[in-house]
């Protein structure tokens, strides 16, 4: 097959997360050249026009999308493979639909709460103008944790992200604040202080496969540090919490159970989302056992140290095969 992977373009003032998409390309190139596949590279930016001329010229049997935001910011995710769909092109991984809803954490969880799907209580978000509170809630009595909408990758997260012993009124005046950090909109999500897991996806002929579960690991962590894989924890190598948030995929026979459960509602947000190709959901559990879903991420991180190419390593599946298999899926 003739494949183009199709990244969002680069600047010199593009973030680690964003760079990190052209590591990302690399691995998939050579992973499908390997393959016997024809592949080559191509960069997307917000001239659609300029993108479908290339395609058309290019006239490629399918496009691997690894299009993580473009002019950056990631509200515009969606826009490629709408673009894709309006082309009659086949491409990889999630629906242009999938997309925009799990890219946006607020539609997300307000699908997943219809759903019945298990998802942190929240207020926001904050635009500047207030459209939504989740529920009546005595916002003092809890901890919360400040997110971008739009951004992944942790952009925008750190210390100062987690909010204690504010009320209503001064929690939006926080987000205000925050706002600009985060993309130009954010939320408070009740943090859920407890265990962290990440359950990784990825389709075959049957339907998809649940790959093995990763625990993140705070190890070492002051009394008085946030449990939390804040934005230098992904991606900084000069912080300490970069070296002390590794996955474990070991588990006891008393967590089984818990297991069970967090891979009931990882296949339950494929299907609310109808997703396709390989997908993350990522979990916190809280102190009484219950599983939370923080996030479900349509078009996870395919770097080779990655958490999803930990967790093929861990299923016994090479990379090349699960790239190859995304494509002919």
């Amino acid at each position: 097959m003739h494949i183009a992977i199709v990244h969002n373009a680069l600047t010199g003032d593009s973030t680690p997360d964003e760079a990190d998409v052209k590591v990302q390309a690399a691995a998939v190139e050579a992973a499908l050249r390997r393959r016997g596949h024809r592949a080559e590279v191509l960069a997307c930016d917000l001239d659609l026009e300029r993108m479908r001329r290339q395609l058309i010229d290019a006239a490629p049997d399918m496009v691997f999308n690894l299009v993580e935001s473009l002019a950056g910011t990631g509200r515009l995710i969606h826009l490629l493979p709408t673009l894709l769909e309006a082309m009659g092109v086949p491409y990889s991984g999630a629906s242009a639909e999938a997309l925009l809803f799990t890219s946006n954490k607020i539609l997300a969880k307000q699908r997943m709460i219809a759903a019945g799907v298990p998802t942190p209580p929240w207020i926001g978000p904050d635009d500047a103008r207030r459209p939504h509170r989740a529920g009546r809630t005595d916002a003092r009595s809890h901890r919360w944790i400040v997110k971008s909408v739009w951004e992944h990758a942790s952009v925008g997260i750190d210390a100062g992200s987690l909010l204690t012993g504010l009320d209503e009124e001064a929690l939006w005046t926080a987000l205000a604040r925050r706002a600009p950090l985060l993309g130009g909109a954010c939320f408070a999500e009740r943090f859920i202080d407890g265990r962290e897991f990440n359950l990784s996806l990825l389709q075959g002929p049957g339907g998809p496969r649940l790959l093995p579960a990763a625990e993140i690991r705070f190890e070492g962590f002051a009394a008085d540090q946030p449990r939390i894989v804040d934005y230098r924890a992904k991606w900084d190598p000069t912080a300490p919490q970069y070296h002390h948030t590794p996955r474990r995929f070991d588990f006891s026979d008393a967590d089984r159970p818990l297991l069970t459960s967090l891979a009931a509602l990882a296949l339950q947000c494929w299907d609310v989302f109808d997703l396709r190709g390989y997908a993350r959901v990522d979990f916190r559990v809280d102190d009484q056992g219950r599983p939370w879903v923080l996030e479900v991420n349509a078009n996870p991180c395919l770097a080779p140290d990655a958490g999803f190419a930990a967790a093929l390593a861990q299923a016994g599946i090479a990379f090349d095969e699960a790239i190859d298999g995304i494509v002919r899926c």
